[in-house]
């Protein structure tokens, strides 16, 4: 209910984000050994024109952004990833900065996933932002 009180008081923003891990069962338990519960681990799937596209996911039943929407929802892709059958858009992920008042915490549980060399991570109020290469340079979304 904040959140929603929050995007119509200021509009839209960017507020979680999702990382693709190897093993999900392997990250979930990196982050449990440090105390935080991603989820649970939901198989999940859908048909798609070039066959069945296969996942699972950590989904919280209380549907939590943990730190805030900083720490991100973990998927593991199955066979085949949606991306490989979309036609190039001319967008790339550029860089992803994420900033917290938890700054360690956070940096140690996206160093457990293996992710905390791949964005910026900085101390103060939660905010995420994300710079996209597209057609007419660089873009970015907060």
């Amino acid at each position: 209910a904040a959140l929603r009180a929050q995007v119509r008081a200021q509009g839209p923003r960017l507020i979680h984000w999702v990382a693709r891990v190897p093993d999900l069962a392997h990250a979930c338990a990196a982050l449990a050994a440090q105390g935080i519960e991603r989820g649970d681990i939901l198989p999940a799937s859908r048909q798609t024109p070039r066959g069945l596209l296969q996942w699972q996911i950590a989904v919280r039943p209380d549907g939590q952004r943990l730190f805030d929407g900083c720490l991100p929802t973990l998927i593991q892709w199955g066979q085949a990833h949606p991306s490989e059958a979309l036609p190039d858009s001319g967008l790339a992920l550029h860089s992803l900065h994420l900033q917290h008042p938890q700054a360690e915490a956070l940096r140690a549980a996206l160093k457990a996933l293996g992710l905390s060399g791949q964005l910026q991570l900085s101390a103060g109020p939660a905010r995420l932002s994300a710079q996209l290469h597209t057609p007419r340079g660089l873009v970015t979304v907060a």
